[in-house]
Formats: structure tokens, C-alpha cells, sequence
């Protein structure tokens, strides 16, 4: 009979997510139609919990799909969900589909990153906010956190980049205590220790002063309203204004799958909208 350390079965590592969501054994019962005393034993050995109630739990505590695996495991079945390369030929219809969005959302930028911003796909509008970037920041694996806030990549050319940076980074810290992730805790922690003093372009000049709302982007000067934290970006002499959405796949059945993400630039105001479409053959 095979057995488990105490520290690394099943029950400690369901109190372990319990905990970082914050509930106690009898929310997640109530939550997962079973009892506080059934969880309570669970987390202790005393119980084995059955493979659909791993599941069931799992679900509740929003474990992502990586770690349901390893709670599989650890309870002695077999993992469940699997992690199938994005060049799979399983993956053909998949990435054609992303493709043909990324393709279809032009000239407005969008890109695909995995669960450590690794850069997977990205169409030509995200091209274009990168031309001029040293080769060492595009030389592949392409990392969205790392170009957006390099000294030497889009940092300089970001308008208000204090309170872009700090979203970004905040954004990070959620998904940090989401999904314990070794490479994302690294990745963090370089960006984070990227100096702001070495973004000393106009950029970073212009938002020190205060002068973020020149309307560069069509030459319209008159002040936006926006909806959302916009990404006000210079390039080619304009101030472009995008907000970000970032869409992920409904109830993924692969790690892979799971840990996609597909981030859309929307134009924030009509003077982008414009500068964009005049670049469209």
C-alpha cells in the first residue's frame, strides 16, 4: 500500500487553497454539498476523499487546472486534465481560431499569452507598437511583462507609465495568489525591480509635468473622458489611448488551454481610432 507524507496528501493541501481563499470548512461544504465534519476529516487523513469530490472541491476553491492535477495525485487517482503543446497537431483548430481572431481584430493590437506571459501569438498592431525595441527584448521567448516595462522597451514610450506599472504589476500579484507559481513569483520580481529612473524619455518627462492629455494621437487637443485606465502610448510623434481586455477560455479541460490568455487593445478614443485606421491598406 502506497503512502503519503502528511505534509503533501490531499487534506493539507485543501486546507492549503481553503486558506488562501479565505473560507472556512463549513463555507466550502455548504459550497460543495457535503458537511464541515466530512471536510474537516478530509484535511486531516481520516477520510479519502472520492475523485469527484477532489474535483468538486477543487472547483469551489477556483484551483486552477495545473494544481487539480497534483490534488488528483496526491489522493492516489490518475490526473484528470492534460497538458497538450500549443504545436500539437490536437491543437490545429485551436490556433487556427486564435489566429483568425488576432488576424480580425487589425489594425487594432492584440496578442496571446500563457500563464508567465510568454508571448504565443500577436498580430500586427502589437508589431507595430513595438517597432524600434532592442533585439535582446525580441529575441524569442517574447515576454509581454518584460517588454511593457523594460527601461528599454515600451516603458519610455508610456505616457502614465506610474499608474500603468503599477496596474500591471497589481495584476501579477493577482494571479501570484491565484496560482503558486515559482516562474510568475521570478518574473515579478524582476519586473517590479526595473528602475523607473532609467525611463527618463519623454514620456516619463511628460507625465512628471502633467502634460498627458496633448491629444497627440489626430491633433485633437481637447481632453477625454475615458471609461477605463487607458494605456496612453506614443509612437511615430502620437499619443495613442487603448484600454485592455483580456479574455480567457470558458471551463478548459487542458492545462495548456487553461493557462491562455488573449489580451485585445481597445482604441480609447476616436483620434486613435483614426491614426489606426489610416495605417489599414
Amino acid at each position: 500500500m502506497t503512502t503519503v507524507a502528511p505534509d503533501t496528501g490531499v487534506g493539507p493541501l485543501l486546507r492549503g487553497w481553503r486558506e488562501r481563499r479565505r473560507l472556512s470548512q463549513l463555507e466550502l461544504a455548504l459550497r460543495a454539498g457535503s458537511s464541515a465534519r466530512h471536510i474537516s476529516f478530509v484535511e486531516t487523513g481520516r477520510s479519502r476523499p472520492s475523485e469527484e469530490m477532489v474535483l468538486r472541491l477543487a472547483e469551489q476553491l477556483d484551483v486552477p487546472v495545473r494544481d487539480r492535477n497534483a490534488l488528483l495525485l496526491a489522493a492516489g487517482y490518475a490526473p484528470r486534465f492534460a497538458r497538450t503543446p500549443l504545436d500539437d497537431p490536437a491543437m490545429d483548430s485551436l490556433r487556427a481560431g486564435v489566429e483568425q481572431l488576432l488576424r480580425g481584430y487589425e489594425p487594432y493590437p492584440a496578442l496571446v499569452v500563457d500563464g508567465t506571459y510568454t508571448v504565443v501569438a500577436a498580430n500586427r498592431g502589437i508589431a507595430m507598437l513595438m517597432e524600434g525595441l532592442p533585439e535582446h527584448l525580441l529575441t524569442p521567448p517574447l515576454n509581454a511583462m518584460r517588454i511593457t516595462l523594460h527601461p528599454e522597451g515600451l516603458a519610455p514610450r508610456i505616457r502614465n507609465l506610474r499608474e500603468w506599472r503599477g496596474h500591471l504589476l497589481a495584476q501579477m500579484e493577482r494571479q501570484i495568489a491565484l496560482a503558486r507559481s515559482k516562474e510568475l513569483r521570478e518574473l515579478y520580481d524582476e519586473v517590479a525591480a526595473y528602475p523607473l529612473a532609467g525611463t527618463s524619455g519623454a514620456g516619463v518627462a511628460a507625465e512628471e509635468s502633467g502634460d498627458c492629455e496633448d491629444g497627440a494621437a489626430g491633433g485633437d487637443d481637447a481632453p477625454h473622458a475615458y471609461f477605463a485606465l487607458p494605456l496612453r502610448i506614443e509612437h511615430d510623434g502620437r499619443v495613442l489611448s487603448f484600454v485592455s481586455s483580456i479574455s480567457t477560455f470558458n471551463t478548459p479541460m487542458d492545462v495548456t488551454v487553461a493557462e491562455l490568455a488573449i489580451e485585445t487593445l481597445l482604441p480609447a478614443d476616436p483620434a486613435t481610432v483614426k491614426y489606426l485606421r489610416s495605417l489599414t491598406p
